[in-house]
């Protein structure tokens, strides 16, 4: 930690994977470099905590996502943190009969045909609600909504088809063991980093850009801006002059909610190691349950899209409370004595974050490029909405800083 220069030659606005990744990509440049953090740690939406003495609870990012692929991987490596490769347990049902396998099977075939419709209504070109290819009448719809809310934040209703198909997944999903959120922090390594320091504003209608923060001014000869699209669209960050564009390109992306709660299990070995738990609810409000992440004695809950939204506008233990009575609807009542409530997620409340991760509004998939570009040589954006492949990931977040911060080495060699 630093305090705050009155110039440098580039300032990081945001210390989550993309500005860490940013700060890492200079740091042998020779530029005077800052990173200005508005909360008081580092990861923005990467976030491990100790729920238990012996829980790792990944408040936020927790799967390396196409870890064939994932810059994450080959960092871990480096930080000696140790990668579990084993095959996530998402399609499998591992406990209990709630949801049988020939129910299971056809489930699985309902989603993947969707996914085809889908696939070949992007390619054309039109971009259209991801809602649109639900087989009319298929039994299996609200389920796939609810395969939406897990991995966009929202239901298909509000997600682009164009969007969607351009995510790039391997379907190769690794963990790490002492946490996602961990590694992220641990990445920082010496980045000079100044935190509980929030932007105001961004004014580059200088010569150099003037950044006021809640800890004071300084300048930069170039600004790399690594902020959640709801900051910009909300306009919680201040341009003058004004970006319309850019504010237009973070509403067209919003961040959808995905939260997380962690409960204890009193007799964890009544459960699987790494099981899944989802029941054939035909409904979309609807959580699923990993059992035993990692063998530790609880279940990790995961909400998303409206569900989500709700359950933190209810407050706190609302979603501790869902996940019980889910739980025990599949398990038998008998089961809620033996779970605890430990720690739970609230990113839509967050006020640096506001949301989980991006996703496209129809007709809004062209606007990942277009928060991308950089302003007059001066202003830089990265973040996962800018990922033109590998938005609503860290890896996506972390390599896009690296993308902004060659642009500031080319930017100031011209």
């Amino acid at each position: 930690m630093m305090s705050l220069p009155s110039e440098v030659d580039v300032a990081i606005i945001g210390a989550g994977a993309a500005g860490l990744g940013a700060a890492r990509a200079l740091e042998n440049s020779g530029l005077t470099v800052i990173v200005l953090e508005a909360r008081d740690r580092v990861g923005g939406r990467g976030y491990t905590v100790m729920a238990a003495p012996d829980i790792t609870f990944d408040v936020g990012c927790g799967w390396l996502h196409s870890a064939d692929k994932n810059s994450f991987v080959k960092i871990a490596g480096q930080l000696n943190f140790k990668i579990d490769k084993r095959h996530p347990p998402w399609r499998e049902q591992a406990f209990g009969d709630v949801f049988p396998p020939k129910e299971r099977a056809e489930f699985i075939e309902a989603l993947d045909a969707f996914f085809d419709r889908a696939e070949t209504a992007a390619k054309t070109g039109r971009d259209s609600a991801a809602s649109l290819y639900l087989e009319p009448g298929n039994r299996w719809n609200p389920m796939i909504d609810a395969i939406s809310t897990y991995v966009n934040g929202a239901e298909l209703d509000s997600v682009s088809v164009i969007d969607t198909h351009a995510y790039e997944d391997t379907g190769i999903n690794w963990r790490v063991r002492r946490g996602y959120g961990a590694l992220i922090a641990a990445y920082r390594a010496g980045c000079p980093l100044a935190l509980n320091t929030e932007v105001k504003l961004i004014d580059h209608s200088g010569r150099g850009v003037r950044i006021e923060t809640s800890q004071g001014t300084l300048s930069a000869r170039k600004v790399i801006v690594t902020v959640p699209t709801s900051l910009i669209a909300g306009e919680t960050i201040r341009f003058h002059p004004a970006l319309p564009e850019k504010v237009e390109a973070a509403c067209g992306l919003p961040l959808g909610v995905d939260n997380k709660v962690m409960l204890a299990v009193s007799e964890p070995k009544a459960l699987p190691k790494d099981g899944n738990l989802r029941g054939a609810t035909m409904r979309t409000a609807m959580g699923t349950y990993h059992l035993r992440p990692f063998g530790q004695p609880c279940i990790e809950g995961f909400f998303g899209g409206r569900l989500a939204r709700a359950l933190e506008e209810a407050g706190d233990g609302a979603q501790a409370a869902q996940a019980i009575d889910e739980i025990a609807d599949y398990l038998g009542n008998d089961f809620r004595r033996k779970l605890k409530p430990l720690a739970e997620s609230r990113w839509a409340h967050d006020p640096f974050a506001r949301g989980s991760y991006s996703h496209a509004l129809p007709g809004h998939a062209g606007q990942r490029a277009v928060l991308a570009a950089p302003v007059d040589g001066r202003l830089f954006f990265a973040g996962e909405a800018t990922s033109p492949k590998f938005f609503s990931t860290a890896h996506g977040a972390r390599d896009s800083g690296e993308r902004a911060a060659g642009e500031v080495i080319v930017a100031l060699k011209e």
